[in-house]
């Protein structure tokens, strides 16, 4: 159904392929990784997360924006996005939460969608070729054009988008969990609460709340942040955060990663980004999925227990490189059998691929949280 203020709109990847749609959003021409999430809920935490960054999201659920936005499902201060694809879009939200329409929100936010396409068509493609750089446009409507441009953007392997989207300074998080969308015991939060130092490299609102909702100062610095200063505010724990790009490239995360494997003995948990530094710290290397991992139901598990996850990323640890000697593989993504999960064998350090925070997504993985905490109570007691 065509809106009122939708203008012709141009998708065109990389290798050639374009589609002819409408506008919602913003005006103008943007490019990015196409890929695609698989979700039927949480387009605005999507939108919103860090990871994201850099990217033009497909949207394979059929219809866009029928609940609106509101301040609660941001998972940062805005939208980090490069462009959004969907097969229809609701103008006119109906939720008793919605604030904004979706279309009004991206426009605002300066985000480029275009809509009105077989997106199961361009899911389809992006399976058999792979992600790719793509563009959409409503300035540049011709596909030899617009794709002459596509073909100077950069790659994302070798993109450290880090920089782009990390604080630039640090701050203490407090915020826990609502109450009203409280899924989970979040354990003991009586006594001296624990410090937990996270290391930003993208960080989504909804982990901090679940360390904060655990019992957790939360302690948030920059992703050059070297070891030695995190080590000044004596963390009972260090949280290494998800985020975009080529976790291969970025080079301080791992170099503190690696000063910190070398001098601090206390618990150390990673999410996606963060599971990635903490595998190239260790000494294994990554590589580029051929068209990733997104959305809200992926199975992952080991010996005979599977959980149902969220996953965002388009980059993978390599099995093969791991140390054995000191590394152990906790969880495997069972569609593809790469690495979702480790553990050290001897450090209390252990990470995940995917998202145990949900928003979206569901909440079978929260008890690494607990994880966490129990194991920062532990080590406390032992030094007490």
């Amino acid at each position: 159904m065509l809106f009122s203020g939708a203008k012709p709109a141009l998708l065109v990847l990389a290798d050639g392929t374009a589609y002819r749609g409408w506008s919602f959003g913003a005006s103008g021409t943007s490019f990015g990784e196409v890929v695609f999430n698989t979700g039927m809920t949480g387009y605005q935490e999507v939108l919103t997360d860090p990871s994201y960054r850099g990217q033009i999201i497909t949207f394979t659920y059929p219809e866009l924006g029928n609940t609106g936005v509101n301040l609660d499902d941001e998972e940062s201060s805005r939208p980090h996005v490069k462009g959004a694809i969907a097969r229809n879009i609701c103008a006119r939200p109906s939720n008793w939460r919605s604030t904004e329409s979706l279309p009004d929100y991206l426009k605002r936010h300066g985000i480029i969608g275009i809509y009105g396409i077989d997106t199961r068509a361009l899911t389809r493609k992006i399976r058999s070729v792979g992600a790719m750089n793509g563009a959409i446009s409503t300035e540049i409507l011709d596909p030899a054009d617009l794709l002459l441009k596509v073909q100077e953007a950069p790659s994302m392997a070798g993109l450290n988008l880090v920089k782009e989207v990390t604080t630039s300074s640090t701050y203490e998080w407090s915020e826990p969990t609502d109450a009203v969308w409280e899924f989970a015991a979040s354990g003991d939060a009586k006594g001296e609460p624990l410090t937990v130092v996270a290391i930003d490299f993208g960080v989504k609102r909804n982990i901090l709340r679940r360390l904060a909702s655990y019992g957790c100062r939360v302690i948030v610095v920059p992703a050059d942040t070297p070891a030695e200063e995190i080590l000044k505010y004596n963390p009972d724990g260090v949280f290494l955060s998800n985020g975009p790009g080529d976790p291969a490239v970025v080079t301080e995360g791992i170099e503190t990663a690696k000063a910190l494997l070398q001098s601090y003995q206390k618990p150390m948990f990673g999410i996606c980004m963060g599971h990635q530094i903490l595998g190239l710290s260790l000494g294994a290397e990554t590589f580029k999925l051929k068209f990733g991992h997104r959305g809200l139901n992926q199975p992952c598990g080991l010996k005979q227990q599977v959980e149902i996850t969220s996953q965002n990323h388009g980059f993978a640890i390599a099995a093969e490189s791991l140390p054995d000697a000191d590394v152990e593989i906790t969880h495997l993504n069972l569609n593809d059998r790469t690495v979702a999960g480790l553990k050290h064998k001897s450090l209390p350090l252990f990470s995940v691929q995917y998202h145990p925070e949900a928003s979206p997504g569901p909440h079978d993985a929260d008890y690494l949280f607990e994880k966490f905490v129990n194991e920062m109570r532990s080590h406390r007691q032992v030094a007490v």
